[in-house]
């Protein structure tokens, strides 16, 4: 802890102590104390203080409206020379972070009142459905959210009721969705989990494919989160048809792992853009059938292939595998380098700050893990719009965690700093005004205008 840390602190408890002193010395607290001593006022639970004091400060407070709304005050002489008056008030019950309120509501005799501190309609306080929302992006089922808050603050709100609350987000999911993006991103990462969503009568699996832009800052940002309906080309067509209506006219490099019909969307769209094989999937596909004591030296005599030179070198390197012994007793390592040639090649013709950036989507494979936690929970959506809409809540939680651990150390040394960084969104990547440099040169008349 730092200095700044300790003297914060410090000052925090010599406020809170010096107020507690004061409405200590005044008595004012003595009767409640020795309720509290004999048993006869509990502090938790239904009619607890802490619920007794909610009611109390929320109907003073409706009562304060109610008077503001009227012009004069409850018992006040001159009431009968206004044309609307109280009218007794009416039992509502709100649920909040403590539990369940009962709440006596003030009326006037016509009708014209409309609290806003719990307004009309309205059954729960506002804490309690960020809490449901915060619950649900950490991976709790509704079902699991609605048991949770019966057990723990003893307020019981239907499945019906939370499956509300959290669809209220979907509009803003769709705005994130749909929202504009820049004309140009220089990388683009794409890479997918797999979650099963009923269709129709049946439950299958679906890849929930995430894209990753690489601003001209180097800054990263999620793109959109797009569920594959389609088979090959047809939904990417239409994924890329999207990206380029909300801005993007031209993209250097897309990063991805091998998708059926994606290449050809892209170039369709971008025809100057170069798809680029994720050479660790690629690595991960060429070792899936190789023998567990033959895996360390393969691995090993894969290096001089993705590590060459130049593409050509990288070509010889594979014929010198391919002629070996571990090549010949390995025909599906061999196999999966060449059928994923071209568009493994590409990121070889770059140095080596460049390749370091396109080489692999890895910055993805990170997030996707931390998502996989939260989908893991649930034995399947209901439809395609629920998993985007709890994957865009998961990111938007870790980072907020994250943000939120990052605050709390602010000011001490970078070696005393445990806080994890940004994981995917407003990530700055690794090296990249040295890969930009890099790719000004190798791409001058796409690259200058942006900078």
């Amino acid at each position: 802890m730092t200095m700044m840390d300790r003297d914060a602190r410090e000052e925090r408890r010599r406020v809170q102590a010096e107020g507690a002193r004061r409405l200590t010395e005044s008595g004012v607290l003595d009767d409640l104390f020795d309720k509290i001593d004999a048993g006869e006022v509990e502090l938790g639970g239904s009619d607890g203080l802490i619920q007794q004091l909610i009611k109390t400060g929320l109907e003073r407070g409706l009562q304060a409206e109610l008077s503001d709304h009227l012009g004069y005050e409850k018992g006040d002489a001159e009431a009968v020379l206004h044309p609307n008056s109280r009218n007794g008030s009416y039992a509502k019950t709100v649920a909040s972070q403590a539990g369940d309120i009962e709440l006596a509501v003030p009326r006037d005799r016509d009708g014209s009142f409309t609290p806003r501190l719990v307004p009309v309609g309205s059954r729960r306080l506002g804490g309690l459905d960020d809490m449901i929302v915060s619950l649900y992006a950490g991976g709790m089922t509704l079902r699991d959210i609605e048991h949770h808050l019966v057990t723990t603050i003893g307020t019981e709100i239907s499945y019906e009721t939370i499956s509300k609350i959290v669809d209220e987000i979907s509009e803003e999911v769709l705005t994130w969705q749909r929202r504009p993006l820049e004309a140009f991103y220089p990388v683009i990462y794409l890479d997918a989990i797999v979650v099963k969503i009923r269709d129709g009568g049946h439950v299958r699996n679906k890849a929930a494919h995430i894209a990753v832009g690489v601003d001209m800052d180097g800054v990263k940002h999620v793109l959109g989160i797009w569920i594959q309906a389609t088979e090959g080309a047809k939904f990417w067509a239409s994924v890329c048809a999207e990206l380029a209506n909300r801005g993007i006219k031209d993209v250097l490099i897309v990063c991805c792992d091998g998708l059926t019909g994606f290449p050809e969307a892209i170039e369709a769209t971008w025809p100057d853009s170069l798809v680029q094989t994720c050479v660790v999937h690629l690595i991960r596909t060429s070792m899936r059938f190789v023998n567990w004591g033959q895996r360390k030296a393969v691995a090993a005599a894969l290096k001089p292939i993705y590590q060459a030179a130049d593409a050509e070198a990288a070509k010889a390197a594979l014929e010198a595998f391919a002629a070996s012994p571990l090549g010949t007793t390995n025909p599906h390592t061999v196999a999966a380098f060449e059928n994923a040639w071209e568009r493994f090649t590409p990121f070889l013709g770059f140095p080596p700050a460049v390749r370091r950036v396109i080489y692999t989507t890895n910055s993805i494979e990170s997030l996707n893990y931390q998502l996989r936690k939260v989908t893991k929970n649930r034995g399947h959506f209901p439809n395609d719009a629920a998993v985007v809409k709890l994957l865009w809540l998961a990111i938007c939680n870790i980072e907020d965690k994250r943000a939120r651990e990052r605050a709390r150390e602010r000011g001490k040394p970078a070696s005393e700093r445990k806080a994890p960084p940004k994981l995917i969104e407003g990530q700055i990547t690794t090296n990249w005004k040295q890969a930009l440099a890099q790719l000004a040169i190798a791409f001058p008349d796409r690259i200058n205008p942006y900078l």
